[in-house]
């Protein structure tokens, strides 16, 4: 009988040790599921998203337009888009004031475009098939006057008002107004992004200009080598952003975003001690 009890407790004690294993194999525990999370957890932080690569930009699609020509000499043909010198600065006599559906308040300025005389025989010149020209200027609306006589500018209308050298390359002079065609082209630079710094200690202008590809730029990011973190501009009017932020004594990196989603970045493209009225080169669109 002592025996037989032995044996009995011998079994109820190996039950007893073995249960709790079996359950263990069977149910993982809440810290082993902690422990599992986290480690998947840390090795999902060190994967990096892929880069995305954003194409160059490509022409687009033919629309049509009108033109017309505005006298004037290179210092005037900046207008709206602030550029000082057109001719200095490497756009020619190639340019363009755009209505103001084209123009979008200066969100335009730097785009190029390729336009040619069409639909009209009497007065397209025989043999020009079209010419390049860069929007530098606004060509404002004219309420006063009807939008089919005199207030080409006018909302809705797409319009590009070109100095009277392009215009009479396109057509006639005399004929006042011709039909076009237009498309958005890639704009080619020689050498990198312009920055122009102007201002006072207490407010800063930047000029951008020159740029390559889509050639508008839809955002301008400042950052300094010391104290001047990463710092978004605000457009001022056409090509010029400003900022509050103090600029001066530092070295300057320029980071631009052009209307095709692209970014640029201009590591320390100025010296500690630059200087207001200045220019000076980044890297360009590829």
């Amino acid at each position: 009988m002592a025996s037989s009890l032995k044996s009995m407790l011998a079994t109820l004690l190996l039950l007893a040790i073995a249960l709790p294993d079996c359950q263990a194999k069977s149910k993982p525990s809440l810290i082993g599921k902690q422990a599992i999370h986290h480690a998947i957890g840390r090795q999902a932080n060190h994967i990096e998203p892929p880069k995305r690569h954003k194409p160059k930009f490509r022409p687009g699609p033919w629309m049509k337009a009108h033109a017309t020509f505005y006298e004037g000499g290179s210092g005037t043909y900046g207008g709206a888009c602030n550029y000082k010198d057109v001719a200095g600065e490497g756009y020619g006599m190639n340019t363009a004031a755009l209505s103001s559906v084209l123009f979008k308040n200066g969100q335009t300025c730097g785009a190029c475009y390729e336009i040619k005389c069409a639909d009209s025989p009497q007065w397209c010149k025989i043999g020009q098939s079209s010419l390049f020209v860069t929007a530098t200027d606004h060509c404002p609306p004219n309420p006063s006057l009807p939008n089919d006589n005199g207030g080409w500018c006018n909302v809705p209308r797409e319009h590009f008002d070109v100095a009277k050298p392009v215009f009479s390359q396109l057509a006639e002079y005399k004929a006042g107004i011709i039909p076009i065609h237009y498309r958005r082209v890639p704009c080619k630079k020689q050498g990198g992004i312009r920055f122009t710094i102007l201002g006072n200690p207490w407010f800063y202008q930047v000029i951008v200009w020159n740029v390559k590809g889509a050639g508008d730029i839809v955002s301008v990011q400042v950052k300094g080598d010391d104290k001047l973190k990463w710092t978004q501009m605000e457009r001022d009017w056409g090509a010029t952003w400003k900022t509050s932020a103090i600029l001066l004594g530092e070295s300057l990196t320029f980071r631009v975003r052009a209307s095709d989603k692209r970014y640029s970045t201009s590591w320390h493209v100025t010296p500690k001690n630059w200087q207001f009225g200045q220019t000076y080169e980044g890297k360009n669109f590829n």
